[in-house]
């Protein structure tokens, strides 16, 4: 009886394998994003902190001392939204540029992920020649096309490259309005058309990586399920919404919060540019007020990617491997 009870099922040795298995994974995971972790702690979390203490503070600045912080409250946030009129400005149209352009990012990602992800001659070639725009607007080199005399010669009109608007737009209302023709379309569609048409040059150059988080998403879809699907007789409208959208929603979620994220680190970001003006050029509490106003943009833009989160896990499929 005693040997009898000793005796360990199989099932509850492989159940312990398994979990062994998953915690080294954990324990791995952790190894590689220790870095990471050790400076936030060590480096960013103490800029935080200090932010928040200068948002709600008025500094003044002391020779022997260095700085004493006075506690003023949400002083500095009422004078960022109800004194600076160009901030509120400047905030309402980046947030509405940004409602403009995570779609059409994310659209135009997915449709050349799936047009690259098809068999062709060239296909690895067509693969770099989309993702080189990500290459050059990133780090030293988007620094030397910003003053290069060319980039800004084909910027300011000499070449249309759909960054400006203007009379050098691709195109404009009244050709989209007579395109369509009698068709029942509104006004806000097809001033929504004109503006992602004339800004393809942008949406191009800001759809790379979401390229390639949508590539690896189709190449990890078993080709057995297209198979069947084929065999079944399904086209391929139909195989594309009810196979391919379904598992590839994870990475439409990942893709639009990234897309938040970059244009919220871009340079070319106008509040982050603003906020920069105003703390080195600010006449009234620069720093705090810069402080105050880069909380309010972070707040902002988290309530927005709670947003896009919400409404995209209505329709985001996780499968299960169990």
């Amino acid at each position: 009886m005693n040997r009898a009870a000793n005796v360990v099922s199989p099932t509850k040795v492989k159940r312990r394998k398994v979990a062994s298995l998953d915690a080294k994974k954990a324990r791995g995971g952790w190894f590689f994003v220790l870095p990471f972790v050790i400076g936030f702690v060590v480096l960013y979390l103490p800029m935080l902190i200090s932010s928040v203490q200068f948002s709600f503070s008025e500094i003044t600045v002391d020779r022997h001392v260095g700085y004493t912080l006075s506690f003023v409250g949400f002083e500095n946030y009422s004078n960022a939204l109800l004194s600076d009129a160009a901030f509120v400005r400047t905030l309402t149209e980046s947030l509405k540029q940004l409602v403009f352009d995570v779609p059409a990012i994310v659209i135009f990602s997915l449709f050349m992920a799936i047009v690259l992800n098809q068999k062709m001659i060239g296909r690895a070639v067509f693969r770099a020649i989309f993702f080189i725009p990500v290459i050059l607007t990133t780090g030293l080199i988007d620094q030397i096309d910003q003053s290069n005399a060319a980039m800004s010669y084909m910027s300011s009109g000499g070449i249309d490259t759909g960054v400006n608007s203007g009379s050098g737009d691709l195109i404009n209302a009244m050709d989209v309005t007579s395109l369509l023709g009698d068709m029942a379309i509104g006004t806000e569609l097809i001033e929504y058309v004109v503006t992602i048409v004339n800004d393809i040059y942008n949406i191009v150059n800001r759809s790379g990586v979401q390229m390639l988080i949508f590539l690896s998403g189709l190449q990890s879809i078993s080709p057995s399920i297209y198979e069947s699907c084929k065999m079944d007789g399904a086209s391929g409208w139909e195989t594309f919404w009810k196979i391919t959208f379904p598992m590839i929603s994870p990475m439409i979620l990942v893709n639009a919060v990234y897309t938040v994220i970059d244009s919220f680190t871009s340079e070319s970001n106008e509040v982050m540019r603003y906020i920069t003006n105003v703390y080195n050029t600010g006449n009234v509490r620069p720093r705090e007020l810069s402080s105050a106003m880069s909380w309010i943009y972070f707040v902002i833009v988290l309530l927005l990617i709670g947003l896009v989160a919400l409404i995209a896990s209505a329709f985001v499929f996780y499968q299960r491997r169990d």
